[in-house]
This record gives C-alpha cells, structure tokens and sequence, in this order.
C-alpha cells in the first residue's frame, strides 16, 4: 500500500466534500445495531469516522454481521481465529464481506469499494452499505435481524394480485374514466363559431 501524503487544491476540496458526508448520528444508530446483532463481543469503536473506520477495517466485525443475518449451517464468510494482520488479509476478509452483502440482495451501486473503508476513503459510502444491509434485513424479516426495527426504513415488497375469470370478464364491460363517459352526452347541436366565408 502506498503511503499517502496530504492532498492540495482540488484533491483536497473533493476529499472535504465526501467527508462532509458522512452522518455521525447514523454512526451511532449503526454501531448500535451491529452490536445488537453480534453481541457484545464485537466491542465499540471510539467515537468519529476514524475510530469507525478503525472498528470495521480488519473486516472482522462486518463478516460477524452478515453471518448473523444467515440462520446457522449456511453462514457465506469463513471468518479466520485469529483476526488478520496482513493488509492484503484484511482487504480479503473485507471483499468477502461485500460479496455475501451483494448475495444477500445489497444492490451493487449501494456497495463501497474495499480502499474507501480501507484508507478511510469514502466512510459515507460503508454507512450507506450497511444501511442497505440492515434495510434489507428488517424487509426480509426472517428472524434473523436483531435490534429496534424502526432503524432501518423497510424496503418496498411486491404485491402481487390474483383474479379470477369472472373478474377479468367484468372488467371488459366497464369503460374507463381516462375514456370519458357516455352516458346522455352526444355531439348533436354543437356549433363551433361561425363558417368560414369565401367570397369571390
């Protein structure tokens, strides 16, 4: 990994903009659920987007959350006994996390990439992963989510619906609105101003 020196002019501004972003009251709502799902053994950051960033970085504490949302027997990330201490370890561990979250139905343009998380990046877009996480999570109620689910916004579920043959023969007698209506209303007797007048 290269060593990073401090950015100047537009580097800089861009590096301010995204960390602008990020939200330190969603920081809180998200460590408490992550240790609501995995249990106290996962600990508490320091709080700030470093001590976050710090948290997560090894990936240790991500694959604990998306294994919790499996039911046992079919747990997607192999998590190591001892946590990694090689980088490229610890960017492995994070990749297979992103992953079982894009298998677990986390849209691909809602997924950070390993280096923001890594270099602390883009910390905004690891809360915007993990938001769609635990989103998923309380939409797909399964039992498997753990925590307050007025966390997280459920996301909206099809409503598929079923009609019989009576009614769909119904609904071919009835003359939509969009179509205007034809009860007592005719064109007779309408006058649209006066004719045009040739004159020779």
């Amino acid at each position: 990994m290269a060593n990073i020196g401090p950015a100047y002019g537009m580097s800089r501004d861009v590096q301010s903009k995204i960390e602008k972003k990020y939200d330190d009251e969603l920081e809180d709502r998200l460590v408490e659920w992550i240790v609501a799902q995995c249990g106290a053994a996962v600990g508490r950051p320091e709080r700030g987007r470093l001590g976050f960033q710090v948290w997560l970085k090894n990936g240790i504490v991500l694959s604990r959350l998306v294994n919790s949302l499996y039911p046992d027997g079919s747990k997607p990330v192999k998590i190591p006994d001892a946590p990694p201490t090689m980088v490229f370890k610890q960017m492995e561990q994070i990749a297979q996390f992103l992953k079982a979250a894009e298998d677990y139905g986390v849209v691909k343009t809602d997924i950070f990439q390993t280096v923001d998380l890594f270099e602390a990046k883009d910390m905004a877009a690891v809360q915007r992963t993990l938001m769609a996480l635990g989103s998923l999570a309380v939409t797909k109620n399964d039992g498997n989510y753990h925590g307050d689910p007025n966390w997280f916004m459920k996301k909206a579920q099809e409503h598929k619906r079923e009609f019989t043959e009576s009614q769909l023969k119904e609904g071919k007698n009835i003359i939509g609105l969009q179509m205007g209506s034809n009860k007592g209303a005719s064109q007779a007797g309408m006058s649209y101003g006066r004719p045009r007048q040739i004159i020779s």
